[in-house]
């Protein structure tokens, strides 16, 4: 299994996921669904998400949990559209 090392850098991983799709998801939500834009602010944290799960020396076995806090930063950046008073 994991050592405590693994599990703390791969939570720091699944947080820094989280925290980099918080902008592409707060931009997300105001766009036409299926476009151009919503399609790139959906893709465009995965290369950096990427590197940092090799870098770490993560297999591709940890994909689900990393992609479970990237949703989660999707979401919570779309909120945070929504939620915002205008």
């Amino acid at each position: 299994m994991f050592t405590e090392n693994a599990v703390i850098l791969l939570g720091m991983i699944v947080l820094a996921a989280l925290v980099l799709n918080l902008p592409f998801g707060y931009l997300r939500v105001k766009t036409k669904k299926f476009s151009i834009p919503w399609f790139l602010y959906i893709h465009l944290p995965i290369p950096l998400i990427f590197l940092l799960r090799t870098m770490a020396g993560f297999s591709a076995k940890v994909i689900p949990i990393i992609a479970a806090g990237a949703i989660l930063g999707q979401l919570l950046g779309g909120r945070l559209n929504k939620a915002k008073v205008s």
